[in-house]
């Protein structure tokens, strides 16, 4: 049994306190995006995932995604209510910090990755049927992954591949999940161009993302270490590089530099970083940046061109991003044979895309026997605010 150092645990609950800010943030972020009338059903989706799952996590997803393995593929029930989840540390885990304070930091990540999800199909989803997809998905899709890829003696972990802090657990999960879900629910009804309705407050929810996210990355490390520090530095440069060349980008497509289009450059920067930031250096970490602004910049004028109403494409900056920087882990990691690494990433992100889509398609058919996925045309004309909660978030609405 490790001993607790009070600077690690001093860090590992902040950058807890780090993570949980950027459920809220996110909901700023998709809040200013979508149209005046959705804006508090919007924000509601993400304050609703953090109420939910960590009520799940305590109970039954944190057992499933770290507890005692099973196969290799799951974890047992042994940690059902956070039974013997105490005070002392978890060697398999955390050495130095309880095992409680890394129950909590991995129930933050738990909280944002169906958040994510949301911005897919924003502004049309009945809030019943978000609730359910929220608890089920999380518990098929994303405590089974996070046990495979993080979970002492999860098969993914096992076969070698590396994701520091989430680029296939948190980021392909939640964007190809979002990619279904917007396929299965349809297009929003279309009167008129959908146009960001506060940027301001885009602006504002994308940089408390970006403050979140060094207790994302950085706090990764479990410690107040070296690792830390690198994975902080690389959560500073890879975003701004991303934000830059998303930016330029624009400018040079449209004549203009866009406030939007430097928001999701940075995100993309933000999560192609994510799987490598502890592995990789600074100098590598700006060119991850760029080619994933580059790339989901690519991916989101194609989603443009479909049929599919990713709302708030999430599955072009976070599908395409996570699978952008998982990949990238594998080329620039540190002290890892590239070519080898680089199949081994390959494997775990066809894998986390195979079963997240195959288990998202499931869970919204089973959403679907019990109740229906959208509002009616009539409750979307009037907005999800009034018609979902009886409440508005501007009183001129």
């Amino acid at each position: 049994m490790g001993r607790i150092s009070a600077g690690d645990t001093a860090w590992v609950l902040t950058s807890a306190a780090l993570v949980m800010l950027m459920t809220p943030a996110l909901g700023f972020f998709y809040a200013g995006l979508v149209h005046r009338k959705n804006v508090l059903s919007t924000l509601m989706h993400s304050f609703l995932a953090l109420c939910a799952i960590a009520v799940q996590w305590v109970l039954w997803g944190y057992t499933l995604a770290f507890g005692p393995d099973w196969h290799h593929v799951i974890g047992t029930f042994a940690w059902l209510g956070f039974t013997h989840v105490g005070l002392h540390p978890n060697p398999a885990y955390a050495p130095t910090v309880p095992h409680l304070a890394f129950a909590l930091f991995q129930m933050m990540f738990a909280a944002i990755t169906p958040a994510l999800i949301t911005g897919a199909f924003a502004e049309r989803k009945r809030f019943a049927a978000v609730l359910l997809f929220t608890v089920l998905w999380s518990t098929v899709v994303y405590d089974p992954i996070a046990h495979w890829v993080w979970g002492h003696g999860g098969w993914l972990a096992n076969l070698g591949a590396l994701d520091f802090a989430g680029g296939t657990v948190v980021h392909i999960s939640s964007g190809v999940a979002a990619l279904i879900c917007a396929w299965m629910l349809g297009p929003r009804l279309r009167s008129g161009p959908h146009e960001p309705h506060d940027r301001t407050m885009m602006l504002l929810g994308t940089a408390l993302c970006w403050f979140g996210w060094f207790g994302f990355n950085a706090g990764s490390a479990l410690a107040a270490n070296g690792v830390a520090a690198l994975a902080f530095i690389n959560t500073s440069v890879a975003p701004a590089m991303g934000a830059l060349a998303w930016m330029t980008l624009g400018w040079s497509r449209t004549g203009m530099p866009s406030a939007v289009g430097a928001a999701a450059g940075c995100v993309a920067g933000l999560v192609a970083i994510t799987p490598a930031a502890g592995y990789v250096t600074p100098a590598a970490s700006i060119v991850i940046g760029a080619i994933a602004a580059i790339g989901c910049y690519a991916a989101v004028q194609l989603r443009a061109r479909m049929h599919i109403d990713d709302a708030l494409d999430v599955f072009p900056v976070h599908g395409i991003g996570g699978t952008i920087g998982a990949l990238l882990t594998g080329v620039f990691a540190l002290h890892v044979a590239v070519a080898h690494q680089t199949l081994v990433q390959c494997a775990a992100v066809a894998v986390v895309w195979a079963y997240t889509a195959a288990m998202t398609y499931a869970v919204l058919k089973f959403v679907m026997l019990i109740m229906p996925l959208r509002v009616t045309p009539d409750q979307e004309h009037l907005g999800l605010d009034l018609t979902q909660h009886a409440e508005a978030a501007y009183q001129w609405t």
